[in-house]
């Protein structure tokens, strides 16, 4: 027999406007939404909580920091997996597209080793295994400051799920990091780098982008068009790298460093995504532009927890602060992330959808998560 779900007595965050109703859930769909305050019978009174769609990330570390939770540690691939995907479900998350870095460079005085193609084939088998609670995709982050990154794509095919390719360019100098200085700071203070260290590893990839760089973004769009993922650019600072940007077709612009390359990005019909950690600390720990600024000037439309799984739902109930709404808010961490990502079938409380779903409540104005169901089963 079917199971079936009914949460009763709730506040139901619709995609404009949050109610006072239920959501009935049949199997892994959601069937009907209706207004009121009754309980039916078999239905679980919710006591006023918020009900709102699984928050959708599209731009996550938290795997990466997982499997090396210290410099030089590996740890075991499957334990740090199953322990991502649960942390992911606890936090309200229940579509995730898993940030995994294409390019290496195995020379130089920081290396950075191969890894996604080995790692993606881990996360598949233990999803064929039945062994994760919440949907993932790939997120292919294509640095183009590097040494092989076409080889590595080229390990990649239409049957991934590769649903996000960015084109990365960490060069020191520009883009995230134009003020070397908080690159320094960055790198001595995870990495332990002295000053002679550093100064190589600056001139080392300098090196790398000059030789390869220009050649990587254009094998990068290609390389999307073959996964048939959506092509994202990272870190846009100028309105001449979003015009590039838009050249590529991108629709979705990460973490732009400027409130010029935001509006340039709004100009060419390209969606704003900034980090919730910037929200939540009142600014980027690079450095660059404030998102609260972005969001009170209407260039804000997605939000990611970057580093901070937690910090997902949290920014979302303080942008509703801001733009005097939840429903606002909490649309650029469902509707809107999974629109960009192309996904149709979830973002929404709308019957016929997916019935991924969070239970929450805000006390000090700070969401206490009390259930988190995907595809109708309660995951956390």
């Amino acid at each position: 027999m079917t199971e079936e779900l009914i949460l009763a007595n709730a506040s139901v965050v619709l995609t404009d406007e949050t109610i006072t109703g239920s959501v009935r859930v049949v199997g892994e769909t959601i069937t009907d939404i209706a207004t009121g305050s009754a309980i039916p019978k078999g239905g679980i009174d919710c006591e006023g909580d918020y009900i709102s769609p699984g928050l959708v990330e599209l731009h996550t570390d938290n795997l990466e920091r997982h499997i090396q939770p210290r410099p030089q540690v590996d740890w075991p691939h499957a334990a740090a997996i199953i322990a991502h995907d649960s942390e992911l479900a606890s936090t309200g998350i229940t579509t995730v597209f898993d940030a995994m870095r294409v390019g290496s460079i195995p020379s130089g005085a920081r290396r950075y080793l191969k890894y996604a193609r080995g790692l993606s084939q881990e996360l598949w088998q233990l999803r064929e295994a039945d062994a994760l609670k919440i949907s993932h995709f790939l997120h292919l982050r294509a640095e183009v400051c590097s040494e092989t990154l076409v080889d590595e794509l080229d390990e990649f095919g239409p049957d991934d799920r590769v649903g996000l390719v960015s084109i990365m360019d960490h060069t020191p100098g520009q883009r995230q990091f134009r003020d070397i200085g908080k690159l320094e700071a960055y790198m001595k203070g995870k990495y332990a780098m002295d000053d002679d260290t550093f100064i190589q590893h600056v001139s080392h990839l300098k090196t790398l982008r000059d030789r390869h760089g220009d050649q990587h973004e254009i094998e990068t769009v290609k390389a999307a068009r073959r996964f048939g993922a959506v092509l994202a650019s990272h870190d846009d600072t100028t309105e001449e790298q979003v015009k590039v940007s838009a050249g590529h077709g991108i629709r979705l612009a990460e973490f732009p460093t400027t409130i010029e390359a935001a509006r340039a990005c709004h100009d060419h019909g390209i969606k704003v995504m900034m980090g919730a950690p910037n929200i939540i600390r009142g600014g980027s720990h690079s450095g660059n532009v404030a998102a609260q600024d972005l969001a009170e000037l209407g260039y804000l439309d997605i939000m990611s927890s970057d580093y901070v799984p937690s910090s997902l739902l949290l920014s979302a109930v303080q942008l509703g602060d801001i733009w005097g709404g939840l429903a606002r808010g909490i649309r650029t961490v469902t509707q809107a992330p999974a629109q960009a990502a192309g996904l149709k079938d979830r973002g929404e409380l709308r019957p016929g959808l997916r019935a991924d779903l969070i239970r929450f409540r805000i006390r000090a104005g700070v969401p206490a998560l009390k259930a988190v169901w995907s595809r109708g089963q309660r995951v956390a």
